[in-house]
């Protein structure tokens, strides 16, 4: 069977490639073309447009930036739409609202097509792994269409039920992410300016109980100013944004997520969006030397 795949950004090259090599038939578009050969190379055919893709697939997996990209690309609320995505399963592999996604699923439904939401956990480092994690919502027979599909990319999948189950679950995962790399990044400021050997802190905490994939990756890049992108902060903060929404919708609490918010939106503003999410070793740097300069040497106030 021939899959689809729309998108091929930092995360959807990398899932793409491997599926090609894994020996998927698979047909691709991306709005930038120079981003599909890499996949090309991979074994996968490059469609001309993303209809083509919908002519030569029927199931069809997105990795689109956001819901704007997603309507454009399928010709959402105009006629194209239901003669494009009728008898395929369209499955939505990016991070957008919850309410978002209910809606998609009711237009692709209305329109005699099937939805799965198929978002992932995890950055660009285990994409190029094939180690992301994946969670499924929708009609049960659709689900299980897609769910062997996602192997070459996705070591453990995750069925959450109804859309947008899948949605509200990797919300929930991305905020234990973002509270955790900002309490880790806070730690490594603390650290630091307190002038302990940087190392060895990032020893200690590699030799304890809070170790993890996730803070020996960026205990790496923290130690070295290495800000290169895994998961950028423009990216990290539409996350919390889309967090923080999805809280106040349910009249949840969320203290800690609206501190890294503050602290996220800081990151952006001093201009480092495209940067990794550690960037935000910046705002905290920033307010620390605020701080400073109010209070006067060795933390005196000024007279």
């Amino acid at each position: 069977m021939t899959v689809g795949f729309l998108g091929l950004g930092v995360m959807g090259q990398p899932m793409a490639r491997n599926l090609a090599r894994a020996g998927t038939p698979l047909v691709v578009w991306n709005r930038t073309p120079a981003r599909t050969e890499p996949v090309r190379a991979a074994g996968a055919e490059v469609a001309s447009c993303a209809p083509e893709v919908f002519e030569r697939a029927r199931v069809v997996l997105m990795m689109m930036a956001d819901g704007a990209a997603i309507d454009s690309t399928l010709g959402r609320g105009t006629p194209d739409f239901a003669a494009t995505v009728a008898d395929h399963v369209v499955v939505h592999m990016g991070t957008t609202s919850p309410e978002y996604s209910r809606g998609l699923a009711s237009d692709v439904h209305a329109a005699g097509g099937s939805y799965v939401e198929a978002p992932v956990s995890g950055s660009r480092t285990p994409a190029e792994a094939g180690r992301l994690v994946a969670m499924l919502a929708g009609e049960p027979h659709a689900v299980e269409t897609v769910r062997p599909l996602l192997r070459p990319m996705c070591h453990q999948t995750f069925v959450c039920g109804p859309a947008p189950n899948a949605l509200l679950m990797k919300l929930a995962v991305n905020l234990f992410l973002i509270t955790m790399v900002t309490g880790f990044t806070e730690s490594f400021h603390f650290a630091d300016r307190h002038g302990l050997d940087r190392q060895q802190f990032l020893d200690v905490l590699a030799a304890g109980p809070m170790a993890s994939d996730v803070s020996r990756t960026k205990a790496a890049k923290l130690l070295a100013r290495d800000f290169a992108v895994q998961a950028a902060v423009a990216d990290v903060l539409k996350n919390n944004q889309l967090i923080a929404a999805a809280a106040r919708k349910a009249d949840v609490a969320s203290p800690l997520l609206d501190v890294c918010h503050a602290l996220f939106d800081e990151t952006v503003a001093l201009g480092h969006g495209r940067s990794d999410m550690v960037a935000v070793l910046h705002a905290l740097e920033s307010r620390t030397d605020r701080v400073r300069t109010a209070s006067g040497p060795r933390g005196e106030q000024p007279r």
